[in-house]
């Protein structure tokens, strides 16, 4: 589920149904959208729906590139072509070589509708760019298809993580260094020639996850709440589909099929939902936040490599990236420790993001509702509400910010949990107190989390990301942090 209006909170008809919802015992998980990888993309950032973003799974759709001069390129792609390496081979040009009759070179090498000659490109495979993201991978795969072309070589690194789905006409997609070998293969000889072949399955493919390139990022529409929450598989998926009339993607003698391999995050949130239902179906009493706690404080952050999760380009997944971490049902299951978050809670948060008394009161049907003294102010939201993760969004050396939790034991009882931080250099954080024991099970025990600058540190401006983990020795209860330095 997506939404489309983010302007604030009350004007946003998925919000409003899924705060009602909460109130009535049921967890709303949303998609985080597909506007990635740039921040403050991340929609149904409301801090009551669980907010999901996409990662990749340990598979992999390569379709081989076999040059001429031997050299084999893996590239990305679902395509069902005929092409195999017994076959023939084809001549291999780069865009810019079979330009049309005055089309600039620029518009050639990027496959821009109408840069193609189709004389010179029948027959043929043709290389291209990608250095103008308004020329989307399908339009390229239908200027070279309708050039006549035997196949398409298409060089670049964005959404090389989601293969693309071209039916019977042979495409692969390579990297930049991949791409810089292909074309330097095609000046080093007169007749350069290549085949691609037909797509492989390939499985436990590493690393993975990854943060999925089109999964939209934080911070969502209040900088005070970490969004996304969680990240599920969202990159690939086999899933129902409804028949499409458009033969475009079928390959010739094979009919339309009701499934279909689907990428985005509104792949990844039935995923969390599901998870959600399971734990729910272990602890039918747990509330909404108590079961949306479990799956992000128990939420994985290392991949199959066991190093930590990354995001499409390489660099460290952080919270704004990723939220809590990949998503890991079973240990869901027994979590430890979970933060409950009310309907108090949010709907103080929309007194302290500057609503009025009575528009609080007249969306939550709480006519007595009111607001708490200090409101509105935002930098009391990160403290007011009972989250499984923090965020700070202002913080200047000397101006320590603090920003309290409760845990509820859910555990066995007699636990004593010892806090462990991973901070980013130069921030100083302290929790207080760093032991909570718990005496029996469902008890709760307060604690405090200060951020500040350390003195004489050189930190970087803008987020930086850490976590504070409480740990008995059987369960690990990780609630991540973003802050942003001032």
């Amino acid at each position: 589920m997506s939404s489309v209006f983010q302007s604030d909170f009350l004007t946003d008809p998925i919000a409003l149904g899924a705060l009602h919802a909460h109130q009535r015992g049921v967890l709303v998980v949303c998609s985080g959208g597909n506007d990635g990888p740039n921040p403050y993309t991340v929609v149904n950032s409301a801090p009551w729906i669980l907010t999901v973003a996409a990662s990749s799974i340990d598979r992999s759709f390569q379709s081989t590139i076999a040059l001429g001069n031997g050299d084999v390129v893996k590239g990305v792609a679902i395509n069902f072509s005929n092409h195999s390496l017994s076959g023939e081979q084809y001549p291999l040009v780069f865009g810019a070589q079979v330009a049309a009759h005055y089309a600039p070179v620029a518009e050639a090498s990027n496959c821009y509708p109408g840069s193609l000659d189709a004389q010179k490109v029948a027959g043929k495979i043709v290389v291209c760019v990608s250095t103008d993201p308004m020329v989307s991978r399908r339009v390229k795969k239908l200027v070279a298809e309708g050039s006549g072309a035997r196949g398409l070589v298409l060089i670049d690194d964005a959404e090389k993580d989601v293969p693309f789905v071209t039916g019977g006409f042979a495409l692969s997609q390579v990297g930049t260094d991949a791409g810089a070998q292909i074309l330097e293969y095609i000046n080093s000889t007169k007749n350069p020639t290549a085949v691609i072949l037909q797509t492989e399955d390939v499985g436990d493919f590493k690393p993975a996850p990854v943060v999925a390139s089109f999964s939209a990022r934080g911070p969502g529409l209040t900088e005070s709440i970490l969004k996304p929450d969680l990240m599920a598989p969202g990159v690939s998926i086999l899933a129902a589909t409804i028949p499409s009339t458009d033969s475009e993607d079928v390959p010739p003698g094979k009919k339309q099929s009701a499934y279909a391999i689907k990428s985005g995050t509104s792949m990844a949130c039935p995923h969390v939902a599901g998870a959600a239902a399971f734990v729910k179906s272990a602890h039918p009493g747990w509330t909404p936040s108590m079961i949306r706690s479990a799956l992000m404080t128990t939420a994985t952050t290392t991949n199959n490599l066991g190093k930590p999760l990354a995001s499409s380009t390489g660099a460290a997944a952080t919270g704004h990236d990723m939220g809590a971490g990949e998503m890991s049902p079973l240990r869901a299951l027994s979590p430890g420790l979970v933060f409950d978050t009310s309907t108090q809670d949010y709907l103080d948060l929309l007194c302290y993001y500057g609503y009025k008394e009575q528009q609080v009161r007249k969306i939550s049907g709480a006519a007595r509702f009111s607001c708490p003294a200090g409101a509105p102010s935002p930098d009391l939201i990160a403290s007011a509400v009972n989250y499984p993760s923090i965020s700070v969004p202002r913080l200047k050396r000397g101006r320590p910010a603090t920003v309290a939790r409760t845990a509820m034991n859910v555990g066995p009882s007699n636990a004593t949990y010892a806090a462990t931080v991973d901070a980013p250099p130069g921030l100083a954080v302290r929790v207080s107190p760093d032991r909570l024991v718990f005496s029996r099970r469902w008890t709760t025990a307060r604690y405090e989390v200060s951020f500040d600058v350390a003195a004489a540190a050189a930190v970087s401006k803008g987020y930086v990301h850490g976590a504070v983990t409480w740990s008995d020795g059987a369960h690990s209860v990780r609630t991540p942090f973003a802050v942003n330095v001032l």
